[in-house]
């Protein structure tokens, strides 16, 4: 029997939280994950999933921030004191990090279809977050990168062929990528 101080506090639990909800969404997709496999996969009730998330949609977009966060520090890390095509190539290098976990991948993947979904049942807010999380992020590599935006639009369409080829199963190191040039 676990002792009093091993329990985990509500902040603690909640992370626990958005680690399942990455890889129950990942999995499954918005609509096609239930709170109860989230709750499973803790090991806590529905009813306190709900305390420390008020809905679905509130759980989904924690995963989501979860996931853009990620990548957002990580290519803010690592453009750090850079500018232009350095700065760009060593976020393109921190990504492949992030791509390598399934579950990292299958969720921002599953966030595109997803957002269609949940709007095509009538929840727009789902896209709007999304499309706010994608708004910010893209215009943190402009601002990181110093580029101009057509060339912050060709490092995040070379990001999304690597997000395809990698969740076909294409490995990160393929020829596919491995000499591909950005301008900046």
């Amino acid at each position: 029997m676990a002792s009093k101080s091993m329990r985990m506090s509500a902040e603690e639990r909640r992370e626990s939280v958005i680690r399942a909800a990455v890889v129950e969404f990942a999995e499954r997709g918005y609509n096609g994950t239930s709170t109860q496999a989230i709750a499973s996969r803790v090991g806590v009730s529905q009813p306190y999933l709900f305390r420390l998330f008020p809905s679905k949609r509130a759980l989904f977009e924690a995963a989501v921030l979860r996931c853009i966060g990620e990548i957002k520090q990580r290519f803010l890390e690592a453009a750090e004191g850079k500018r232009g095509q350095e700065a760009l190539d060593a976020m393109g290098d921190a990504y492949f990090g992030l791509v390598t976990d399934r579950s990292h991948l299958l969720l921002q993947l599953q966030m595109y279809v997803s957002t269609a979904a949940a709007e095509n049942a009538g929840d727009a807010e789902v896209g709007e977050t999304v499309r706010e999380l994608w708004t910010d992020l893209w215009d943190s590599v402009a601002a990181a990168s110093g580029c101009e935006p057509h060339e912050v639009t060709d490092f995040f369409a070379h990001g999304m062929l690597i997000n395809v080829l990698v969740a076909m199963g294409f490995p990160v190191e393929h020829r596919l990528w491995a000499g591909f040039e950005r301008p900046c």
